[in-house]
């Protein structure tokens, strides 16, 4: 190890969606940064996450309309998917979205890419395990940790003698699955199901949970339900797998326990899709004196900052909902305290996101149980896709559109939009929010015809009839 310690304004542990764009913006401020990425830079959205899933769903969306052609009166050959080929395109897209982030920290003055391990030594200094060999100390008076999460694995019997595969190693497999077997019911369970069962495989998805996606209200869960129950998925609700098997035949057998009844479920491709832990174990916080919580994330306050001064936390790794624009959000913020000495916090944002099944499901702010338990006084507002123009000219009438407006405000509380270009409809709804635009005005306004937009116009009357 090199004795000599290199000393830096800032130090960035983690190069993802947060840590890059603040590491380039304090250089930019006349800041010295050092960035330590102990693999690739991009952090997992990039690399295994929304970049290549997306990707990988926009090939399984191509196979899935081509298999409707006749029902728009084109007549195609018979549809075959090439996974080597989705596989390829993903990767190039991936390579140069990853290869764009790197030469930006490279290319910007005051910041330093060093590649390796990192681990805290005291409060203000860290050991690098480099990838090159060796390591090196590091010191700041700001650290800021975006590590971020990998996927989990859920303590099921048989688990440990499987080929089970996650969120990242499905994306690497070299033939499309006979019967994926999916355990949970969340967005990447969602998402991945679909996507293979479009590619051709047959998907049974396994939920705990007695609905797909538990934080959604029962409506909107429903309708998701029933559109991958209409795309010929398997879906089991409230069903617990209780063992895992691998037979001589390389095959995988689940037993799962629905109610008081016991089956048997046999698959060629097991996904486990269950959740994510966060990256915390070589970083060895506990030598600066912080504390994680059980699950091990890095506890912060309202302003990111861990119960160290100094040093923060933002992105996944700290426990908040897992989505790459929180994280970028929080660069943001903690951009402005420690370069302007404002006093920016996280409380009272905004949260959207959006579930990139087909139907994209687009939500934000609450749902219709979190304002009944907050004791807000509310409508609410909703029709099926079935009655939006554009939806039906397009034969994409799968969905609903909901929103929740405050009834002495007229405000917007939140919104889910289920249906084509969802997250798209959801971020109009976003903006009419951060604005306190009230209801009336979506209704009464003028959209073009025949978009997607103008549905506002009949969403909104709705609460009228």
């Amino acid at each position: 190890m090199n004795d000599e310690i290199k000393a830096f304004d800032a130090i960035v542990v983690g190069a993802g969606q947060g840590g890059i764009p603040l590491a380039v913006a304090l250089a930019n401020n006349g800041w010295s940064v050092a960035v330590v990425e102990r693999k690739y830079v991009g952090g997992s959205c990039i690399n295994s996450g929304c970049t290549p899933t997306k990707t990988m769903i926009s090939s399984a969306r191509v196979a899935h309309l081509i298999s409707r052609a006749k029902e728009y009166g084109v007549d195609c050959a018979p549809c075959s998917v090439d996974l080597s080929k989705v596989i390829k395109r993903k990767d190039d897209i991936v390579k140069s979205f990853r290869d764009g982030k790197r030469n930006l920290l490279l290319s910007t003055p005051g910041v330093s890419l060093i590649e390796g391990n990192a681990r805290f030594v005291d409060k203000k200094q860290l050991e690098v395990e480099l990838v090159s060999g060796g390591s090196e100390l590091i010191k700041a008076d700001k650290i800021i940790i975006d590590t971020g999460t990998s996927p989990s694995k859920p303590p099921i019997p048989g688990l440990d003698n499987a080929t089970v595969l996650d969120s990242t190693s499905i994306m690497e497999i070299d033939k499309i699955p006979e019967h994926l077997l999916v355990i949970g019911g969340g967005y990447v369970g969602l998402e991945f199901g679909q996507m293979f069962r479009r590619f051709g495989s047959e998907v049974t998805i396994i939920q705990r949970n007695k609905q797909l996606l538990p934080l959604e209200d029962q409506d909107v869960a429903a309708e998701i339900e029933k559109i991958l129950k209409g795309e010929d998925i398997n879906v089991l609700t409230s069903t617990d797998t209780t063992k895992i098997d691998k037979p001589a035949n390389e095959r995988i057998v689940l037993i799962v326990k629905t109610g008081a009844e016991e089956l048997t479920l046999e698959g060629s491709h097991l996904l486990v899709a269950t959740g994510r832990n966060p990256n915390t174990s070589f970083l060895n916080p506990e030598a600066t004196g912080i504390s994680l919580d059980k699950k091990g994330f890095i506890p912060v306050n309202n302003q990111l900052e861990t119960t160290v001064p100094g040093i923060f936390a933002i992105g996944d790794v700290n426990g908040g909902p897992a989505f790459t624009h929180i994280s970028y959000d929080d660069h943001q913020i903690l951009l402005k305290n420690l370069v302007e000495g404002d006093n920016t916090n996280i409380s009272g944002r905004l949260l959207p996101y959006v579930v990139f099944m087909d139907p994209q499901l687009g939500r934000i702010g609450m749902t219709e149980k979190e304002a009944s338990d907050k004791g807000y006084i509310f409508k609410v507002a909703k029709i099926p896709m079935s009655w939006v123009a554009r939806a039906i000219e397009t034969d994409e009438t799968r969905g609903l559109m909901k929103a929740i407006v405050d009834t002495t405000t007229g405000r917007l509380l939140g919104a889910a939009i289920l249906g084509i270009e969802g997250g798209e409809l959801m971020s109009a709804l976003q903006i009419a929010m951060l604005g306190n635009v009230p209801y009336t005005i979506m209704r009464d306004g003028m959209f073009a015809h025949p978009s997607l937009s103008e549905s506002f116009n009949t969403l909104f009357s709705s609460l009228e009839s």
